[in-house]
């Protein structure tokens, strides 16, 4: 079994084939943007995920914000 590669970055870290870094924050109001860069997610196609101090998360690409689905009521 080979190691993950694992390296710090200025703005986060490297782990495997993903690389996560903080764009922007405000610790004031306690939010944070991080993107996360793989083979599949990169260039204009990275993930932002957006994180509010309560801990909602909100997950968007190049072509706009996840959405969780929603099952039907019986």
């Amino acid at each position: 079994m080979s190691a993950i590669h694992y390296a710090k970055t200025n703005w986060g870290f490297d782990w495997g084939s993903a690389k996560i870094e903080r764009c922007c924050s405000d610790l004031k109001k306690g939010w944070v943007v991080l993107s996360l860069e793989t083979p599949k997610h990169k260039h204009g196609n990275l993930l932002q995920i957006y994180v509010t101090k309560t801990g909602k998360v909100r997950i968007s690409d190049a072509h706009g914000e996840w959405f969780k689905i929603r099952k039907e009521k019986p």
